[in-house]
């Protein structure tokens, strides 16, 4: 269906139409279904403004209007559908304020405006009449804060609800008082509305008194501490994280998912956390506070943890050796701290384990072999150790789900086994700051995620969002959300040798190669202008020689290029591309064969004299000639009357100032001696 029409139906009580492909504006005739009681227009392709005859429908009890493409402003007429019940928006482009008239709608039991562009304030006047309310959804993905909600510290409102999510929006700074008057409350979502204030008391009266589903107050600037224990409390879900929070370690035992993560937090992670929190929980995150101590080995009790994130914090010892009953175990985040010792082999019993993220640590030792059990490994981040000894040829045989692996910046030694080019997923290959030597491997040209410049989707059900500092560009950057979507290989600083292999340049999804401080040699492949997707390209302070390949010009997305200090000759290519990139010769310094812009050095063939000044240039007359004539000869004279000016005044106060001589001749006489 390519438009919707409406014609007068009397009869007509349900009009659904979500998932289909109607498409254009909703007719104001729509206007004249008196009886409509539902109207479904969710998931299609509508688009315009609500009309303002949709006020007309006093029977309408659900009005579901989400994912499609309206726009224009929420019609002041919405007030006169006094049986509504289900008024949903969400993801929709509508635009403008909430009109007040919404607070007549004495039904309305779900109200849901997510991801839209509305603006201005939100007051008690829009709950006036609202009694019924249970489920109140107002959230905006941009964190910008475009609303605002005003009510007075006393306001109770007329509706009690189960449920409230409101996110990116403003509502503190103080914590909202009505909050506890909502004795039906099992989901509380207030995400990043502004609130600097503490948790009161009555908000945690009220997680006692009742069952809280979810309690998500992240993304503020909530400060003080949190109870250490909750007696009689459970909660599905609890998300406290980037906050200021302070204090101890909370035990809260009945809550299945912890997220504590970038506050204040101090002290140690209590010997018996396994025993207090039990084997409920499944998610537990620490990152990012100032945790010390070691990592007890009770926390291996809680046997159905799927998340643990530790990093980011001062916490030191060893890695305890007891992870065997952890067989539902995703995520290990422990990077970042001051941790020693060995990998514990009874981390290779994590056969569920999707990412193990030891980097920035004190571990040492070769890779224990049982890893190679810890077969749905999908990123490894072992950089920044001590680790040493050969890589390993069974991580690419036994870890087939790798996508990301690096090594960056430890002690391996050896040769890069071709087995990694086995793993047909892997899009991140980070084996920089190493002793590697050898030859790369030709095969590497086979890795089939970066043959391909389509992007891919993370498929990851864990709730943890991965992080890693990616080396791009000339920069260290951190990735999160996108790092899914960062195609690298990094084999700088390293000791290998012999050719780049012609067959790196089929990794047409390739966005940085960088392969600098080697002792690679012969010529840049031919063939690189291939790399259609690359970004960066670092091959500099090896051994190349020859030109730079012509095709180079076709690295259209190209940003940062070094090629200095190698044995390149030639002329180096001009395209815009490459005159966009920097005008700095520094990228081509190193070079003594290499000529043309932007060196200083002109290539033979090229003839850089100026042309003669006294040609006359076509269009200009003999005026404008003499006119230049005389402004050279001015210009000389100039400069023939200041050297006499000069001399004289210099000469002459000698001559007649005798103090002044004989300082003079003193000092000619002890510099010359």
């Amino acid at each position: 269906m390519n438009s919707l029409s409406m014609c007068e139906s009397n009869a007509l009580e349900t009009l659904h139409l979500e998932g289909t492909g109607v498409s254009g504006p909703i007719p104001s005739s729509i206007g004249n279904l008196s009886s409509l009681i539902e109207l479904d227009f969710s998931s299609t392709q509508l688009s315009g403004s609500i009309p303002a005859s949709i006020g007309n429908l006093s029977s309408l009890r659900t009005l579901d209007l989400s994912y499609t493409q309206i726009t224009g402003p929420i019609p002041m007429s919405i007030g006169g559908l006094s049986s509504l019940r289900t008024l949903d928006l969400s993801y929709t482009q509508i635009i403008g304020t909430i009109p007040e008239s919404i607070g007549e709608l004495s039904e309305l039991i779900e109200l849901r405006i997510t991801n839209s562009s509305l603006r201005g304030v939100i007051s008690e006047c829009h709950f006036k009449n609202v009694k019924n309310l249970k489920w109140l959804q107002i959230e905006f993905e941009a964190p910008n804060k475009p609303l605002v909600l005003e009510v007075s510290s006393d306001w109770i409102p007329t509706f009690s609800v189960e449920e409230i999510s409101m996110s990116n929006f403003q509502i503190g700074p103080n914590f909202p008082s009505w909050i506890a008057t909502q004795k039906d409350l099992s989901d509380l979502t207030l995400r990043n509305v502004g609130i600097s204030d503490t948790i009161p008391d009555s908000i945690w009266n009220l997680c006692a008194r009742q069952r809280i589903d979810t309690l998500d107050l992240s993304q503020n600037q909530i400060k003080g501490r949190v109870p250490n224990s909750l007696e009689f409390f459970s909660a599905g879900f609890v998300d406290l994280s980037f906050n200021h929070i302070e204090g101890s370690f909370p035990l809260w035992y009945n809550v299945s998912y912890l997220h504590f993560g970038t506050n204040l937090f101090t002290g140690q992670i209590p010997q018996n956390i396994g025993e207090v929190l039990g084997s409920g929980v499944g998610v537990l995150d620490f990152s990012g506070n100032f945790l010390t101590g070691s990592i007890p080995s009770s926390i291996c009790e809680l046997t159905s943890l799927e998340v643990l994130t530790l990093s980011n914090n001062s916490l030191w010892g060893e890695l305890p050796n007891c992870w065997m009953d952890m067989k539902g175990l995703k995520v290990l985040d422990i990077s970042t701290n001051n941790i020693s010792g060995k990998i514990p082999r009874s981390i290779g019993s994590l056969s569920s384990l999707n990412f193990l993220l030891l980097n920035s640590n004190n571990f040492h030792g070769k890779l224990p072999s049982s890893l190679r059990n810890c077969t749905s490994l999908r990123s490894l981040d072992l950089s920044r150790n001590g680790f040493f000894g050969n890589i390993p040829t069974w991580i690419g045989g036994s870890l087939s789900s790798l996508k990301i692996i690096s090594l960056r910046s430890n002690f391996f030694s050896g040769k890069i086994p071709s087995q990694l080019c086995n793993l047909w997923m892997l899009h991140f290959l980070d084996l920089s700051h190493n002793i590697l030597s050898g030859f790369i491997p030709q095969c590497l040209g086979n890795l089939n995620a970066l043959q391909s410049n389509i992007g891919r989707l993370a498929t990851n059900n864990t709730g943890y969002e991965e992080h890693m500092m990616v080396v791009t560009k000339g920069r260290e950057l951190e990735y999160s959300t996108t790092l899914d979507l960062v195609n690298s290989i990094d084999l700088s600083r390293n000791n290998l040798s012999g050719k780049i292999p012609d067959g790196i340049t089929r990794l047409v999804g390739l966005g940085t190669l960088n392969l600098s401080m080697n002792h690679l040699t012969g010529k840049i492949p031919e063939k690189i202008g291939d790399l259609q997707n690359l970004e960066t390209l670092d091959l500099s302070i090896n051994k190349l020689s020859g030109q730079i390949p012509p095709s180079i010009s076709s690295l259209t997305f190209l940003s940062h290029l070094n090629l200095s200090h190698n044995n390149l000759s030639g002329k180096i290519p001009s395209s815009n591309q490459l005159q966009t990139i920097s005008t700095d010769a520094s990228i081509y310094a190193g070079n003594s064969g290499l000529c043309g812009l932007p060196l200083a050095n002109n290539c033979p063939d090229t003839n850089t004299s100026p042309p003669p000044t006294s040609a006359k240039v076509d269009g200009e007359n003999e005026e404008d000639l003499d006119g230049e004539w005389m402004d050279l000869l001015w210009f000389y004279i100039g400069i023939v009357m200041g050297f006499i000016v000069g001399f004289w005044s210099f000469w002459g106060i000698l001559f007649f100032k005798k103090s002044w001589r004989i300082a003079y001749f003193r000092f000619l006489s002890l510099y010359i001696g």
